[in-house]
C-alpha cells in the first residue's frame, strides 16, 4: 500500500536507484513471509542466510550505482568550443567608424626632449627664434663692422619636436590600395601671453607636417617635396643638422610614381630680395606650379637619387624662369659604416635650400626680377660601434652667387657647419644622444659670425 501511494505521489519518472532499492526490499519481504509462516522450522537458518546474501547484493548494487554516477558526469562530452571572435579585444566597435569596412588604423610618433647650450660670437640669437631650437644658419648673428659684442653662452630646453601620426589603409577586392596619413608636431608657437612662452606653461600649438591620401601610384596632399631625398638625411641629434647643404621643403602637391620614377606638380611660391637688399618677402603671385621629377635606384650597396625641377617666378607683373638639380644617396661600407651625401645646384633654388637662407630672385632698379644662382651639399659618415651605440661625423655647406649690384653687400654669401655626435640606445626605440656643432655664416661684405653648440636629446619612439 505505502509503495503504491508513494508512486502515485511522484511528480516525475522514478529514479533508477530508487526503483532498484524498492525491488530489493520487495524481494526480501517475499522471501521473509514463508520464513514467518514456518517459524522455528529447520529451514529458518537457511532463509536468514539467503536474506543476508540478498541484502549484501543490494548494498553492492547501490554502491556501484553511486560510483558510476560521477564518472559518467566526468566523461560527458564537453561542449563544442565557440568560434574565434574577429572583434578586437580592446574595442567593441571599429575605430574607423566612417571608413571603409576592413580599413586598418595605425598610430605612432615619438617624444623628444632637446636641451642645448649655445655660444654665438656676434650676439645672441633672439629668444623665441627657431634658431634657438635647432640649427638654422641664416639666424647666426653677424655684427656690424667694428662692433665687438660680448656674448655669454645661453641654454634652451624644449620638447616641441615631439610628434604623432595617424594612418588608415584600405585595399579593395580588386587590389586597389588606398592610404590616408596625417602627422603633426608642436613647433607652432603660442597664441597668447600664457601660451607658448617659458614663463609658466610652455604650451605650444599643434603644427601640421603631413596630410595626404594616396591611391595606388597617385598621391595628393602635403608631404615632402619630390625634389627632396629624405632617405639620404644623416642620423643627427639636431632636428636636421646638415641644414646648409640640404634640400628641405614640405608642401601641397600632386604626385605620380611608377617604379623608380616619380613626377609632381607642387605649390609655387617666390622668395624675393628687394633691390639693394633693403628687405626680403614672399610673393604668392605664381600661376604655374613647380614641376619636379625624380629617379631612384636601390641595392644592397645603398641607393642613388637624381632629381630635377622647373620653376616659374612671379612678382606682380614680372616673371622669370629657373631650374635646379639634386643628387643624393647612401653608400654602404660594410655592415657597420655608410656614407650619406647630397649635392644641389640651380638658378632660383633659394627657397628649397638651407631653410631659405638665400632667395629665389632679386629685384633690379626697374622692378624686374632675376633668378639667383646657388649650390650646396653635405657628406656624412655613420659608424655603428655595436647594437646600442652609433656615431656620425658631418660637413655641410651652401653658397650663393649674389649680384651685389642688385642685392647689396648685406646678404648672406655662404654658410658651413661641421658636427659630430654619439647616440646610445639602452633599449629598443630609446635614444640618448649628444652632438657638438660648429657653424659659420658669411656676408658679401666679408663679415662673419659663428655658432658653437652642445646639443643633447632623449627620444622615445612608439
Amino acid at each position: 500500500m505505502s509503495t503504491r501511494i508513494a508512486s502515485r505521489g511522484a511528480t516525475g519518472p522514478m529514479p533508477a536507484l530508487v526503483r532498484k532499492r524498492r525491488l530489493a526490499t520487495a524481494l526480501a519481504v517475499a522471501l521473509l513471509l514463508p520464513g514467518l509462516a514456518l517459524a522455528q522450522t529447520a529451514k529458518e537458518a537457511e532463509l536468514e542466510a539467503r536474506v543476508a546474501e540478498l541484502e549484501k547484493m543490494v548494498q553492492q548494487l547501490v554502491q556501484q550505482q553511486q560510483s558510476q554516477a560521477p564518472a559518467a558526469a566526468a566523461v560527458a562530452p564537453a561542449p563544442a568550443p565557440a568560434a574565434a571572435s574577429t572583434t578586437p579585444t580592446i574595442q567593441s566597435t571599429p575605430i574607423l567608424t566612417a571608413g571603409n569596412p576592413g580599413s586598418r588604423f595605425s598610430y605612432g610618433g615619438f617624444i623628444k626632449l632637446d636641451a642645448m647650450v649655445t655660444d654665438t660670437s656676434d650676439g645672441q640669437i633672439a629668444d623665441g627664434n627657431s634658431g634657438r631650437l635647432f640649427y638654422v644658419p641664416s639666424t647666426i648673428p653677424v655684427a656690424a663692422n667694428g662692433a665687438e659684442p660680448d656674448t655669454d653662452p645661453y641654454a634652451d630646453f624644449h620638447a616641441q619636436f615631439s610628434r604623432f601620426w595617424l594612418g588608415a589603409d584600405y585595399e579593395t577586392d580588386d587590389g586597389d590600395k588606398l592610404k590616408a596619413y596625417i602627422e603633426a608636431d608642436f613647433f607652432g608657437g603660442g597664441t597668447n601671453a600664457l601660451a607658448g612662452n617659458e614663463t609658466s606653461t610652455n604650451t605650444y600649438a599643434v603644427t601640421l607636417r603631413h596630410a595626404y591620401v594616396s591611391w595606388n601610384n597617385w598621391l595628393a596632399g602635403q608631404t615632402w617635396s619630390n625634389f627632396q631625398d629624405t632617405a639620404a638625411l644623416p642620423d643627427t641629434v639636431d632636428f636636421l643638422g646638415v641644414t646648409d647643404g640640404t634640400i628641405f621643403v614640405r608642401q601641397a602637391q600632386l604626385r605620380y610614381t611608377n617604379g623608380p620614377w616619380s613626377l609632381s606638380i607642387e605649390n609655387p611660391q617666390t622668395l624675393v630680395t628687394a633691390y639693394q637688399g633693403t628687405s626680403r618677402y614672399n610673393s604668392g603671385d605664381n600661376v604655374m606650379p613647380d614641376v619636379t621629377g625624380r629617379w631612384v635606384t636601390k641595392g644592397d650597396w645603398g641607393h642613388l637619387s637624381l632629381a630635377g625641377m622647373l620653376r616659374q617666378f612671379k612678382d606682380g607683373d614680372e616673371t622669370a624662369g629657373g631650374g635646379a638639380v639634386s643628387v643624393g644617396g647612401k653608400f654602404n661600407l660594410g655592415a657597420s659604416n655608410d656614407l650619406r651625401y647630397m649635392v644641389n645646384a640651380g638658378s632660383g633654388i633659394g627657397r628649397y635650400m638651407a631653410f631659405g637662407m638665400g632667395t629665389d630672385v632679386v629685384q633690379d632698379i626697374d622692378g624686374d626680377i632675376d633668378p639667383l644662382d646657388g649650390y650646396s651639399g653635405f657628406v656624412a659618415w655613420r659608424h655603428v660601434f655595436n647594437d646600442k651605440l652609433r656615431g656620425n661625423l658631418m660637413y655641410s655647406a651652401a653658397h650663393f652667387d649674389n649680384d651685389v649690384d642688385l642685392t647689396g653687400y648685406g646678404v648672406t654669401e655662404r654658410s658651413q657647419s661641421i658636427r659630430a655626435n654619439l647616440i646610445y640606445s639602452p633599449f629598443p626605440k630609446l635614444d640618448v644622444g649628444a652632438e657638438l656643432t660648429y657653424g659659420q655664416r658669411s656676408l658679401e661684405d666679408d663679415r662673419e659670425g659663428d655658432l658653437k653648440r652642445i646639443h643633447t636629446t632623449v627620444k622615445y619612439s612608439f
